[in-house]
């Protein structure tokens, strides 16, 4: 019980020294204030400059406190985290972001990809949904239907499928690994119908599987993924 309540009262304490040091924040002379942004936006600079990563998130941190107003500063936190490999961090800055601010793209992108790094995939999906509606970005699009698929959302999946093979433009590639160190580059369409033959494989639809990799080896005649998934129809 003692434990308890000295909890409670540790954590009264930090949240009153927090309310207390945002309030002292607020009531910043501006004067000051200008001065101090403008030496953090310089750490800041000076610290991207020569990749100390830490120093730039205190700086932006500091930002951050001294004007919680500006969302920019929580967007280029974002970015930092994203840039460093943090992806948890990136994704809950850039998730803070959007709660502010639903159409920031690039704390969409940030917040997509992030949780598909960590394995989050049905967080990821609505972010990368979103990044297509506002973006039209194809890539964007084929992200989604891929998470549709690994998630067994097959009609989601197929329907964005379609809409890539009706829209893929001619230079759009999508990158797939070929071996530990190369990756081959096959067009939009092509990695969009091999999508769709795997979908149709899954659902134990060998005829339209089938018929899904041809079409992509047609565009693509050196697709490897295609000519694998092809034989699975055998």
């Amino acid at each position: 019980m003692k434990r308890v309540l000295f909890m409670l009262l540790m954590a009264f304490c930090a949240s009153t020294t927090i309310a207390q040091t945002a309030d002292s924040l607020a009531r910043l002379d501006p004067k000051l204030k200008r001065s101090l942004n403008a030496i953090d936006q310089s750490a800041y600079q000076m610290a991207m400059r020569y990749n100390d990563v830490n120093s730039a998130k205190v700086s932006l941190y500091n930002l951050i406190a001294r004007n919680p107003e500006d969302i920019r500063y929580v967007e280029m936190l974002g970015t930092v985290y994203y840039e460093a490999g943090q992806a948890m961090s990136a994704a809950l800055v850039s998730m803070d972001v959007l709660k502010v601010n639903d159409k920031s793209i690039t704390s969409l992108e940030i917040a997509a990809y992030s949780l598909e790094q960590v394995g989050a995939l049905e967080k990821s999906l609505p972010y990368f949904e979103s990044l297509y509606l506002l973006s039209g970005d194809n890539f964007s699009l084929y992200k989604s239907g891929f998470i549709q698929y690994s998630l067994k959302k097959y009609p989601e999946a197929l329907n964005s499928m379609n809409m890539l093979v009706k829209n893929a433009k001619p230079d759009e590639k999508v990158g797939f690994p070929k071996s530990q160190t190369e990756n081959q580059e096959v067009s939009m369409k092509a990695a969009a119908l091999n999508m769709k033959g795997m979908i149709y494989l899954d659902q134990g639809s060998k005829i339209e599987a089938k018929a899904a990799f041809e079409e992509a080896l047609a565009l693509n005649p050196d697709f490897d993924m295609a000519k694998e998934n092809l034989a699975k129809t055998n």
